[in-house]
């Protein structure tokens, strides 16, 4: 039994000198991992400076080091034990001082880096911080999407003035339009100015191109383009939807409330505009696309009082029959039914040429 206790002692000190060096070892060593910061070595370290030095020591610091070894100052040590002290090694050394420096100079990634160090137990929250802010987007995300927004903003103003001003130079073209407004422009006195003389006396060309603005601008002030060809409103571009949300949301709260109140409870009975947003509801149909109808269409939706269940639904069987009627006697409709018959997508030919 002595001997037995005798072979055990050498051992157990052993483990006990093992044990006093770990402890002895520095706390936040266990928690350094290359690839994360300065890799095995500890930031504060490499530049110098303690866990408690102010952002100003570090700053000096870095510079000192920074004109020591950066690679375009750096003309090798005096004496160099082992020949390390190349420029390929001022290099390296340059760059793990930058890394010092990008970690500790910012107040979130060092607080990131100091908590690594007092708990390097938590390493795979170490990671997730580190490359977390490494790949985050430098720019705010919120600029981002701000100046997204307004670019498309811009895209659908310009887009639609020009569909607009499409509208405008076509129906200059429709003799219906440009009668009425050439008849107009004669009016007021737009079209019948005395010819000028001499050095203001100009080429026909000249004043044909000033009638035609003379009619463009009347078109415009005189007739009413709805639809898709509408002239374009500043407020209805996408940003200022966004911007108008919160308004337009409260303000269908309130006009549904009212709804109910006046229709549902007090049971009152539709009037002509009432009437006509059921009547466009059932159709399907959005504000814009519902207003490029003509006003006796609407006349003819009310005479049938369509914003009754009933009658609409007999007025869309009604359509849909007289549109199958339309396609049957249509010439195209008619060679393409004799194609489907005769030659079909299922059937294999041949063009001779």
């Amino acid at each position: 039994m002595a001997a037995a206790g005798g072979g055990a002692g050498p051992g157990r000190r052993w483990l006990l000198c093992l044990w006093l060096c770990a402890a002895l070892l520095p706390r936040a060593a266990w928690g350094l991992t290359e690839g994360l910061y300065c890799g095995r070595r500890v930031c504060y370290e490499v530049l110098g400076v303690s866990r408690q030095a102010s952002k100003a020591e570090i700053a000096r610091a870095y510079r000192q080091l920074a004109r020591k070894y950066h690679p375009d100052r750096y003309r090798g040590e005096p004496a160099a034990p082992g020949g390390g002290g190349g420029p390929q090694a001022a290099h390296e050394k340059f760059l793990l001082i930058a890394t010092a420096y990008e970690t500790l100079k910012d107040e979130e990634t060092r607080k990131d880096y100091d908590y690594m160090l007092d708990h390097p137990e938590e390493y795979y929250r170490h990671y997730y911080h580190y490359y977390s802010r490494r790949l985050a987007p430098k720019v705010d995300v919120r600029i981002v999407i701000l100046v997204t927004v307004c670019a498309i903003s811009m895209f659908q103003f310009f887009s639609w003035w020009s569909s607009y001003n499409e509208a405008i130079n076509y129906l200059a073209t429709v003799p219906k339009y440009r009668i009425q407004a050439t008849e107009i422009a004669r009016q007021q006195g737009l079209l019948n100015k005395t010819k000028e003389k001499g050095k203001n006396r100009r080429s026909k060309e000249e004043i044909r191109e000033e009638e035609e603005e003379i009619i463009k601008d009347i078109i415009k002030n005189k007739i009413d383009i709805k639809g898709g060809y509408q002239k374009p409103k500043i407020y209805d571009i996408l940003l200022f939807q966004i911007l108008l949300t919160p308004f337009y949301l409260c303000k269908y709260i309130v006009w549904y409330c009212w709804w109910i109140y006046c229709f549902t409870i007090k049971g009152q009975e539709y009037g002509v505009e009432e009437k006509l947003y059921i009547i466009r509801r059932y159709m399907k149909m959005s504000q814009s696309q519902f207003d490029s109808l003509e006003d006796h269409q609407k006349e003819t939706f009310l005479e049938r009082q369509l914003w009754i269940r009933e009658n609409y639904e007999v007025y869309k069987r009604e359509q849909e029959e007289e549109l199958k009627k339309k396609m049957a006697m249509d010439p195209r409709w008619k060679r393409y039914r004799r194609w489907m018959k005769n030659e079909g997508p299922r059937r294999l030919t041949f063009i001779d040429d």
